[in-house]
């Protein structure tokens, strides 16, 4: 057994909604490996029941998986905005957002977040897990439509390890997530921590004035 087998075994077992999720989108897409699954889910799962935000926007929606996992710890009258760029992956995705048992509380877009977000829409919670090319500009969308006080998670904020490694110096992706890090790294508006989870997933907390 390895130390992902073990963390594994002693957590609380898989939803089997999203169970079967996972097993679709590694039988029917190319790029599996993109959804969140078990552990990570769990965890932002965990991470939205201690925020208890009212309004989530996700950038990234993919199959639905981390989607779902935060859907599962809303409130009745709480809402997830998911934004899903590749219009290829509507029909797989929408379907099963529609089935699960969290659909209420489930408003899911086909579109580029940059350009159609509305900019009225205020959120508690964003979750960016898109384009790694474009992460600071998703960085900065993010800001300006977060209440004081909210948060912002950043999926593969450590990129199987190549944040590190010269060999992938240019690699666009790669550079992405390293600009990225580094410009949260040292604004002052934001907390921020970056946890080994996965592919690295980063918290960061608005500051409100005063605080």
């Amino acid at each position: 057994m390895n130390l992902d087998e073990y963390i594994l075994s002693h957590i609380d077992e898989e939803d089997p909604y999203l169970y079967h999720l996972y097993r679709d989108t590694n039988i029917y897409q190319v790029r599996s490996h993109m959804a969140s699954g078990h552990l990570q889910g769990k965890v932002l799962r965990m991470l939205v029941q201690m925020i208890r935000p009212h309004r989530i926007l996700e950038i990234g929606t993919y199959t639905g998986y981390s989607a779902l996992c935060m859907a599962s710890a809303l409130a009745e009258n709480a809402r997830i905005v998911t934004y899903e760029i590749n219009d290829e992956l509507e029909d797989f995705t929408r379907l099963r957002l529609e089935r699960s048992p969290w659909a209420h509380v489930i408003d899911f877009r086909i579109g580029n977040v940059l350009q159609d977000l509305p900019q009225e829409e205020l959120f508690d919670l964003i979750f960016i897990d898109g384009n790694k090319r474009q992460y600071l500009d998703y960085y900065e969308l993010s800001l300006r439509h977060l209440r004081p006080g909210g948060y912002i998670f950043a999926d593969n904020t450590l990129w199987d390890g190549h944040v590190i490694d010269p060999t992938y110096d240019h690699d666009s992706q790669t550079q992405g997530i390293r600009q990225f890090n580094d410009f949260v790294a040292h604004d002052k508006r934001v907390e921020k921590v970056i946890l080994p989870l996965r592919d690295g997933l980063t918290l960061i907390r608005l500051v409100t004035t005063g605080k």
